[in-house]
């Protein structure tokens, strides 16, 4: 059954791909949004009836690759970087690419299949939710002038694929349960208001609440790297140090 959702969430993204193609980006992005939800389900099953493994783990890798790397990437392409021919096509395949040696990284470092708190380097679902938000509510809007998309884009590109291959600690998204907020009652809150808004906004604000998300972990990643950096370290007296026991060979 877990194996189910997540071909389900591959197909979605084939789909995806197809409708990309055809410049249809809007029906594109509904593929997309529900290649997530299978991706949210195969888990959440999975934990269920207690059949997690190392296949299953595989099997969701190769589907995230195509549905949330693959493409999205090929979103940024056909909606901007065509443009740039060959260059364009390097260019917008980095998120697919670094999205590729992030889920390879996990699945290495991958010890257990609980829910963990914090995630080293962006999800790849979120970055396709980056890039998907993005094209849909700025690149595709007539509100900005040609030279700001091109730069905003490449932006986009960078951010994003950097984030993915970064050791950057992202947050897990919280479950809206009374333990969740207990343990993590500002993450839970921010993420529940940021769902709100993005309702309410009619998902404008989805891009700007990820570029916060991207940039905030950032920055908090790099005040603790300065936290440790100023923390005296511990001197040790030599002459007091006991000293070492000589043993000789039998």
């Amino acid at each position: 059954m877990p194996s189910l959702f997540t071909l389900l969430n591959l197909f979605n993204g084939f789909a995806a791909i197809v409708f990309i193609s055809q410049d249809e980006f809007y029906k594109a992005s509904i593929f997309i949004l529900f290649a997530a939800i299978f991706d949210m389900l195969d888990g959440v099953m999975a934990r269920l009836i207690h059949s997690t493994s190392e296949f299953g783990a595989e099997l969701d890798s190769i589907s995230d690759v195509v549905s949330f790397g693959a493409a999205p990437a090929y979103m940024l392409y056909k909606a901007h970087f065509f443009q740039l021919q060959e260059t364009g096509i390097l260019i917008a395949a980095l998120p697919a690419l670094a999205g590729a040696i992030r889920l390879a990284r996990f699945n290495v470092k991958l010890s257990t299949h609980k829910d963990k708190i914090y995630f080293t380097g962006l999800p790849i679902p979120s970055s396709a939710l980056t890039i998907v938000s993005y094209v849909l509510f700025y690149h595709l809007s007539p509100d900005f002038s040609a030279h700001t998309k091109s730069i905003t884009s490449i932006v986009v590109v960078a951010l994003t694929s950097l984030a993915m291959v970064s050791t950057i600690k992202f947050d897990n998204l919280p479950r809206l349960t009374w333990r969740s907020i207990k343990q993590r009652p500002v993450v839970t809150s921010l993420f529940a208001i940021g769902i709100i808004a993005s309702i309410i906004t009619k998902g404008k604000l989805v891009f700007p609440l990820m570029m916060f998300y991207i940039v905030a972990s950032g920055f908090r990643q790099v005040f603790f790297w300065l936290k440790e950096l100023r923390e005296p370290e511990i001197d040790i007296d030599e002459s007091e140090a006991p000293e070492p026991e000589l043993y000789e060979p039998d």
